[in-house]
């Protein structure tokens, strides 16, 4: 143990990684859509065997991460993906190894300190780096596990993986593990033949929404010039004076609220990623009228609920922005 790295400090940078974890759950159903379109000619029939070998492990004691499925029904499932109909539901397990590169460099700077007082001179950087890897060595096995989980629900009948983030990388990080646990899953980010952003512009503008799509109270514009101005709007009358004005000067609209009969609120982005998706009153009253007496039949309920929104809502989309298919 390094001499300035005393019991108490250790104590004191777990306890702190504590705090930044969350607690473990399972999505009840998912917050945010982040979408790969697929052929539908793609076999998922021996998907369950696939993914049997490749479960999450244990992080390594020198790994900084580690990757792999859990069962969607949390520790005490055992099948790694859930099918409902033309459904599949996955999930990626993730265990992370926090080193805070703070600690890290502290130490760091100790170490060259007690080396620079003994030899009278700073070490260099071919040095430094090696005592850098030393320390991530010595550190990493007492690193604190931060575990992690992101669904993904496989439409097979149109073809879509939808990942549960708004990020496009975690996203495309899901859709490698699948694809490493099929050895082909040619799933490509979503594409529209008309710009998204002329669409969502028009439909603020006074364009016929599709049938069942109404506007929310938030959106986005921005000036298409180069660091041109940006305009966020919440809890606002979108068909207005105001954003009429927005609109003339020649902003356009990037992200959009939506809502899908009384069903599911959402907010559309240019980037055609899906954020703050959620089931209303008109849907989720359905879940009420029929008694569970255990929490897989109460996940199994919502999934299927949620799946089935999710594919009138994109039914819905795919024509209003001509959404492409994928081609092997």
């Amino acid at each position: 143990m390094d001499p300035g790295f005393r019991r108490d400090d250790e104590q004191n940078w777990h306890r702190a990684l504590q705090n930044l974890l969350p607690h473990s759950r399972i999505s009840m159903f998912f917050r945010n859509l982040t979408l790969f379109r697929f052929p539908t000619s793609l076999d998922f029939s021996t998907l369950d065997d696939l993914l049997a070998e490749h479960p999450l492990k244990p992080v390594g004691a020198l790994e900084l991460s580690s990757r792999g499925f859990v069962s969607p029904f949390g520790r005490e499932g055992e099948a790694l993906s859930h099918r409902i109909g033309d459904t599949i539901r996955v999930t990626v397990g993730g265990e992370d190894r926090l080193l805070p590169s703070s600690v890290v460099n502290d130490l760091l700077g100790k170490r060259l300190a007690e080396v620079e007082e003994k030899q009278g001179r700073r070490p260099g950087s071919r040095m430094r780096k090696q005592m850098k890897d030393d320390l991530v060595h010595e550190l990493l096995p007492r690193a604190f596990v931060r575990p992690s989980r992101t669904d993904a629900m496989i439409d097979l009948a149109h073809g879509v993986c939808a990942v549960d983030t708004s990020s496009r990388k975690a996203g495309e990080a899901v859709v490698s593990e699948i694809r490493h646990a099929m050895g082909s899953f040619p799933a490509l980010p979503l594409n529209a033949e008309v710009a998204p952003r002329s669409i969502l512009t028009g439909w603020i503008a006074g364009d016929p929404l599709p049938e069942g799509l109404s506007l929310g109270e938030e959106c986005e514009l921005k000036d298409p010039a180069e660091h041109g101005a940006v305009v966020k709007c919440q809890r606002q009358e979108l068909q207005s004076e105001e954003i009429g004005k927005h609109l003339e000067s020649g902003k356009q609209v990037t992200r959009l609220a939506l809502t899908l009969d009384d069903h599911v609120s959402f907010v559309l982005g240019e980037d055609l990623v899906v954020r703050k998706f959620k089931l209303l009153d008109g849907a989720v009253d359905q879940l009420e009228s029929t008694e569970r007496d255990d929490l897989r039949a109460e996940l199994d309920a919502r999934f299927a609920l949620m799946a089935a929104e999710f594919s009138r809502l994109f039914t819905v989309l795919e024509g209003a922005l001509k959404l492409s298919k994928a081609d092997l």
